[in-house]
């Protein structure tokens, strides 16, 4: 290998990492080794420390007389101050009585002194070494804590240290130049051709050239880099029979997705038409009678809904109006939503369906209900309200495998008296609103939702809407409706923003509207909204 190529081999980005793992490897092995070893050689240092201060004290009190007395004593002690190591000492008395001190204090308290033995302490920088003799080593009842100057064995662990991280530096660098120049040859040398290989191969897939020359048709190894250039040639193989295949396909599939689309706009178109059918179920213009005001805002969630209202004149004088829900949406619930309409305005007009009663006057209510023989209740309004009973029996016998049902708010009004006379079959709250705003009173439900079983009992309640109120109808979709962060608009905030008056019913449903798009913002719609508002203009 040339000089300039062995400059050049580093720039190669895998044999580059490899190497450098390698050398880690090997400096962390050797961390490992050498961080025990260098603890041994600080124990080692302070040990012959200890010993060289021991034999020095043992030496001193074979000199001093047994019974010398405690000045005495420590006269002879204070001879070992003149040794380079010590630099300080305390001796202690048999009671912990502080006999005298010389030089830098010892941080070894006495109450840490083994009473047998030799204790010792290590300062946190390591540059101080404090050693307690017991009476055991004095031979005589005394303690005797040495500080001594063990910056000597810091400068002795530095010159280990460095000595040992250069043999590891050495090593480590023999070791990963090494492994550098056998990478180059056994494993660099024909990945990079192998690289070079797949680029052809992708110019010859996406030029349709044929049986183009590869480096790899050549080498025969019997090692993993063999194995990966002979998978490389079976994939080659493989994508090229593949892209012949998907080439193909691909004609049939275009055929196939252009006759999806067709079904696709077909099936859109068939959609379009069920949205205008049954926005054309809906009342056209609102019936508008004298001194009242109605007003509808319906917005479904998909392009056919299962909610619907309606409002119409019913025999008497008066004029019915509906608020409903359908469970489920999509496209049966809008089919139901079309059969529920059509029932109860062919029910409260006293007419006769599927063998079902002729008049709505054969139709059951409950009996218990005052209303039903209370004078006081219009008859033509109670007749009319049959249609829910009547209309449940139908559904629930004709379609009661369905499992389809609904919830709504019938209710007849008397335009003259302002009487309100109705029907809640599980439907949410109505609410009837103050000419000063916020809610006066909530109809709640006087039976259970249209469709569930037949022969149910329906009650049939009464309120009064003076000058000035607003009868305000809704469907779930309106509390529920779901903001972004899937936190639904709830009961409060819709009664919160019926506080403040209003001077018509559509200001009303406007206001409404208004407050469910600032909540909803640009998530999408989850159920159909529907609202209903009926005012008595004062």
């Amino acid at each position: 290998m040339s000089l300039k190529g062995l400059f050049r081999f580093p720039a190669s980005r895998l044999s580059r990492r490899i190497a450098l793992w390698i050398f880690f490897c090997i400096v962390l092995i050797e961390t490992l080794i050498f961080i025990p070893s260098y603890k041994n050689r600080e124990k080692e240092l302070l040990s012959q420390l200890k010993d060289v201060s021991a034999a020095r004290v043992a030496l001193l009190m074979e000199i001093v007389k047994p019974d010398a007395g405690d000045d005495e004593l420590f006269q002879h002690i204070l001879k070992l101050q003149n040794d380079k190591v010590v630099i300080g000492g305390a001796l202690y008395g048999a009671d912990g009585r502080k006999i005298g001190e010389f030089g830098e204090m010892p941080g070894l308290m006495i109450g840490d002194v083994k009473p047998a033995g030799m204790t010792f302490m290590l300062s946190q920088d390591g540059t101080r070494y404090d050693i307690a003799c017991s009476p055991v080593e004095l031979k005589r009842d005394y303690r005797l804590i040495l500080r001594h100057d063990s910056t000597s064995i810091n400068d002795s662990l530095l010159e280990y240290f460095l000595r040992i991280t250069g043999l590891v530096v050495i090593i480590s660098l023999v070791l990963t130049v090494g492994t550098w120049l056998t990478l180059r040859w056994i494993v660099v040398n024909p990945i990079l051709n192998l690289r070079q290989d797949l680029v052809r191969a992708g110019e010859a897939l996406s030029h349709d050239q044929q049986n183009p020359e590869f480096y790899s048709a050549t080498v025969q190894r019997n090692d993993e880099l063999g194995e990966v250039i002979g998978a490389f040639r079976q994939m080659y193989r493989q994508i090229a029979d593949a892209i012949n295949e998907r080439k193909q396909a691909e004609v049939a599939l275009q055929a196939s997705f252009e006759q999806v689309e067709s079904y696709s706009r077909e099936l859109n178109d068939e959609l379009e038409k069920g949205r205008h059918m049954q926005i054309n179920f809906l009342p056209g213009q609102l019936l508008q009678l004298p001194n009242w005001e109605t007003a509808a805002y319906f917005k479904p969630a998909r392009q056919v809904a299962g909610d619907f209202y309606d409002v119409f004149q019913v025999s008497g004088g008066g004029f019915g109006f509906v608020v409903a829900d359908v469970c489920d949406k999509g496209v049966g619930a809008a089919l139901f939503m079309a059969l529920f309409r059509s029932l109860i305005r062919i029910f409260s007009g006293q007419t006769s369906l599927n063998g079902l009663p002729l008049t709505c006057s054969d139709a059951r209510l409950d009996e218990k209900d005052d209303y039903v023989n209370n004078p006081s209740v219009d008859p033509t309004h109670v007749t009319a309200l049959k249609a829910i009973h009547l209309t449940n029996n139908y559904i629930a016998l004709n379609h009661g495998d369905l499992a389809m049902f609904a919830t709504l708010f019938f209710g007849i009004l008397d335009p003259d008296s302002g009487t309100l006379s109705y029907i809640n079959g599980g439907h949410e709250p109505i609410f009837v609103l103050g000419p000063g705003g916020g809610v006066k009173e909530r109809l709640a439900p006087t039976g259970p939702s249209v469709g569930v079983e037949s022969n149910i009992s329906f009650k049939v309640q009464q309120s009064h809407l003076e000058p000035g109120d607003i009868l305000l109808g809704y469907t779930d979709g309106v509390v529920e409706a779901n903001a972004a962060d899937g936190g639904f608009f709830t009961m409060e905030r819709l009664v919160a923003t019926l506080d403040a008056p209003v001077s018509s019913a559509a200001e009303l449903l406007d206001r409404i509207a208004a407050g469910l798009q600032d909540h909803i913002g640009e998530a999408d719609q989850f159920d159909d909204v529907t609202l209903l508002a009926v005012r008595r203009i004062p």
